[in-house]
C-alpha cells in the first residue's frame, strides 16, 4: 500500500460511517435511555458514551453526576458529542416522570437471594429477547462503588445481572453496558406483530392494581400481602405478557373482585 493510501485509511479508521437502517433499528435507539446514577469519575462517563456508540445509542442520561472534565470527552472519542447532549436530572425520579418511561431496567452486579424478591435478576440474554422497543426503556447503572440502591432498585420492572466469577462479580460499568448492549442488539424483534404486542406500563398498572384489591381480602399478615404482590409484580414483568393477556387476565381479576363484594 502507498503511503498516501494508508494516510488516508488511518483518516478515516475509527470514525461513525452513515448506514442506512431499518425503521426497527431506529425505533430501537430512539427508545433506550442509558442513565448513569451519581458517576463519580469522569472518565467512566466518557467510556460509557463510547461503548454507546458502538450500538449507536445517544440517549446518555446522568443522574446527580460528578463535573465532567475534560476527561470525559476524551475517553468518549468518537462519542464526544454523547457526552455534550447527555441530560442531567436531580434523581432518578425526576428523569423517569420527566421522558415518561414505560419501562425501568436495573442493572446489579450482586444479585440477590429467593428471599429479595427486588433484586431477583434475569440474564442480559433473557432480556433482550423479550424487549419491545415501541415503549421507552431506561437501563439503569449504577454508583462505581455501590450500585443501584434499594429504593432506586425498587422502581425497576425487573433487574438484570452479568454471570461472573464469584471471587470479582462487580463489572466496571461500560463493560456491563458493553455486553448487556451486545444482546439487545443481537436479538432485536420484530414489532409490532399483530396480537402480540407487549402490555403498556398502564395496562400492567391497572393487572397488578387488581390483583392487590383481591389480595388485600385474603386473612393472612399484611407483610404476605406485599410479599405476595411483590412476587405477582416480578412475574408480570419478567413474563412480557401481551396486552391482549393482560386485558384477558384482568377480566378474571375484575370478575373475582365483584364476585367477593357481591358475596
Amino acid at each position: 500500500m502507498k503511503n498516501k493510501d494508508k494516510n488516508k485509511g488511518n483518516a478515516i479508521r475509527g470514525k461513525v460511517k452513515e448506514i442506512v437502517e431499518d425503521e426497527e433499528t431506529k425505533r430501537l435507539k430512539e427508545n433506550i435511555y442509558v442513565v448513569f446514577v451519581e458517576c463519580e469519575s469522569p472518565g467512566n462517563v466518557g467510556f460509557l458514551a463510547r461503548t454507546m456508540g458502538n450500538f449507536g445509542l445517544r440517549n446518555l442520561v446522568l443522574i446527580n453526576p460528578c463535573t465532567l472534565k475534560d476527561e470525559a470527552y476524551y475517553q468518549a472519542m468518537h462519542a464526544r458529542a454523547t457526552v455534550e447532549n447527555a441530560e442531567i436530572y436531580n434523581t432518578v425520579e425526576e428523569f423517569l416522570k420527566d421522558k415518561n418511561i414505560d419501562f425501568i431496567v436495573g442493572s446489579t452486579g450482586t444479585p440477590g437471594g429467593s428471599y429479595n424478591l427486588s433484586r431477583i435478576p434475569i440474564k442480559p440474554e433473557e432480556l433482550a429477547k423479550s424487549m419491545n422497543y415501541n415503549d421507552k426503556i431506561a437501563i439503569l447503572f449504577g454508583r462505581e462503588g455501590n450500585g443501584l440502591r434499594n429504593a432506586e432498585i425498587e422502581m425497576c420492572d425487573i433487574t438484570v445481572s452479568i454471570p461472573t466469577d464469584p471471587s470479582y462479580p462487580i463489572m466496571n460499568i461500560s463493560h456491563a453496558a458493553a455486553v448487556i448492549l451486545y444482546e439487545i442488539f443481537k436479538n432485536i424483534n420484530n414489532y409490532p406483530v399483530e396480537g402480540l404486542e407487549e402490555s403498556t406500563a398502564l395496562e400492567k398498572e391497572y393487572l397488578i392494581k387488581d390483583m392487590e384489591k383481591l389480595i388485600n381480602t385474603l386473612p393472612i399478615p399484611d407483610h404476605k400481602k406485599r410479599n405476595g404482590l411483590k412476587v405477582f409484580k416480578n412475574i408480570v414483568n419478567r413474563a412480557f405478557i401481551t396486552g391482549r393477556e393482560a386485558h384477558t387476565f384482568k377480566g378474571i381479576l375484575r370478575r373475582l373482585n365483584m364476585k367477593i363484594d357481591k358475596d
